[in-house]
């Protein structure tokens, strides 16, 4: 029987790579997608998953935060789509995660790197074959890097094809590409017999226990239900705004549709509809940015 539980789903992917409880599983995505130099072999959750926080919140955006044995700090999250501006607010993210380290009396010399990793079931990056994209400050001429502090990492799914033939898949980046995939439409032993590492074992299992727990169960089908209804309304809100652009300008009419929609997710009323048919594109791109920094910091 299939297990029926997509990793995809944020609240799931927080299960799986967010939990003190499974460290080992952060561990293998974190040594994957950085490459094992140096190896992590200690992480921290700095923002484990409460249930009941998360009753309380259904509209709750649950990145997932670590810090290393190195003091790394770490953003994992999981995005189904594009959200407009997704490069500015990945970079926003890291860099608050940079400066966010520094205390009082601290020096400069004291930073570790900030890394952001970003698993996107879309495509930022057609024109690179490459599903795993590394980004880092350098000179592009002498391909010189400036500083490994700031880090993004993208794992672009859709780029990812499966070998046939129920081969072994050997390679990490890969790994995790098809358990993220695939993973909901499989049964366990099926999941074992492509990825039969002890760590995939184990993120199986965290499936299996989502789809066995009433209370997990629950907790994954409003999450599912929320992402659904928040694409719907996002594209009802597109549409408006496409209708409203036929007036006003199609960019500005689009982007009322991505604001009026994220005012809604924070269940809010200001500002209104009126209101924002006399703000410039760059205050409703300013707005916008504002909008979705507080969704997340819902968490």
């Amino acid at each position: 029987m299939n297990i029926g539980i997509d990793p995809l789903v944020d609240f799931v992917c927080k299960m799986l790579l967010g939990s003190p409880d499974h460290p080992a599983i952060t561990l293998h995505f974190l040594n994957a997608v950085l490459g094992g130099s140096p190896q992590i072999t200690a992480v921290e959750i700095l923002n484990p998953i409460i249930g009941q926080e998360f009753d309380d919140d259904k509209y709750a955006v649950l990145d997932i935060r670590a810090r290393d044995a190195f003091g790394h700090r770490f953003n994992i999250e999981i995005q189904r789509s594009l959200p407009t501006a997704i490069r500015e607010r990945l970079t926003y993210y890291v860099a608050t995660q940079l400066v966010e380290q520094l205390g009082l009396g601290e020096g400069y010399g004291e930073l570790r790197p900030s890394i952001g990793i970003c698993i996107l079931d879309a495509v930022i990056f057609a024109q690179a074959d490459d599903l795993h994209l590394d980004f880092r400050l350098m000179n592009s001429k002498h391909q010189l890097t400036f500083t490994e502090h700031l880090q993004i990492h993208l794992l672009e799914l859709p780029k990812y094809a499966p070998p046939s033939h129920n081969e072994i898949i050997s390679d990490p980046i890969e790994q995790w590409c098809y358990f993220f995939m695939h993973a909901d439409k499989l049964s366990a032993d099926q999941i074992r017999q492509r990825l039969p590492e002890s760590v995939f074992w184990e993120a199986t299992g965290v499936l299996e226990m989502i789809a066995r727990d009433p209370d997990q169960r629950s907790l994954y089908e409003a999450r599912v239900k929320m992402e659904r209804d928040s694409r719907a309304k996002l594209d009802y809100a597109l549409k408006q705004g496409r209708e409203q652009g036929l007036e006003q300008g199609l960019k500005q009419g689009e982007a009322i549709g991505r604001v009026l929609a994220l005012r809604d997710l924070l269940l809010e009323t200001s500002p209104t509809n009126d209101q924002l048919q006399t703000y410039t594109l760059d205050q409703l791109a300013q707005l916008e940015i504002d909008l979705r920094h507080r969704l997340r910091e819902r968490d």
